[in-house]
């Protein structure tokens, strides 16, 4: 049988013909009495602009991501939150914390996506990738939106179709579904990766 291209599968999952893997269950943030669980064997197809957030120290990226059935996701902004080797952690935090809190000021964002931190080379370094997450969750739990956790591996099976791709692999892939025409910055590639795979195995 010969293989589908990805811009295929994202067409089917588009249209609902695809199951989607389940959800994460590593929720930040929720909002009280919202039930988004969806019957067995249903699935609705996400709609509605995703902020996808790969969590750096000084380099965090950040993408929004717009969803509507039927056609293909449309990339509404990016950048990378670079912050001089000068400036200490409470200056980087900070800088987190601003630029996401101004992204959700100008966009209406249904949902934050975030790129789940799981193997570090030491204390000190989870402890640094541990303080930029928490201050780009911050920033979305004060705004109010709800937050959600995707590991590594599966922002690859979601985006790439294995979890052993290279994040050069991931960064094509993602630009090919997007139809983008300029190259995104690597953690701009891994942020709207993020925000894909948040859409691809959103059950609502």
């Amino acid at each position: 049988m010969a293989r589908s291209s990805v811009r295929d599968l994202w067409k089917a999952k588009l249209e609902g013909r695809l199951p989607a893997p389940s959800r994460v269950d590593a929720v930040a943030a929720r909002r009280p009495g919202v039930d988004t669980a969806a019957p067995a064997g249903t699935r609705t197809p996400f709609e509605g602009l995703v902020l996808g957030v790969d969590p750096s120290l000084r380099g965090t990226g950040l993408a929004v991501l717009e969803f509507a059935r039927g056609r293909r996701p449309l990339l509404l902004h990016s950048r990378t939150v670079q912050v001089g080797r000068s400036a200490d952690m409470p200056a980087c935090l900070a800088a987190i914390h601003r630029a996401v809190t101004e992204v959700l000021g100008a966009h209406r964002v249904r949902h934050v996506a975030l790129e789940q931190t799981i193997y570090v080379q030491n204390f000190q370094t989870a402890q640094i990738l541990g303080a930029a997450r928490g201050a780009a969750i911050a920033a979305a739990a004060v705004h109010g939106e709800d937050v959600f956790e995707y590991p590594p591996l599966r922002v690859k099976q979601a985006v790439v179709g294995f979890g052993r791709a290279s994040k050069e692999q991931v960064a094509r892939t993602v630009m090919g579904i997007l139809g983008h025409g300029r190259t995104l910055a690597p953690d701009e590639a891994d942020a709207a990766g993020v925000a894909l795979t948040h859409a691809f195995t959103w059950r609502g």
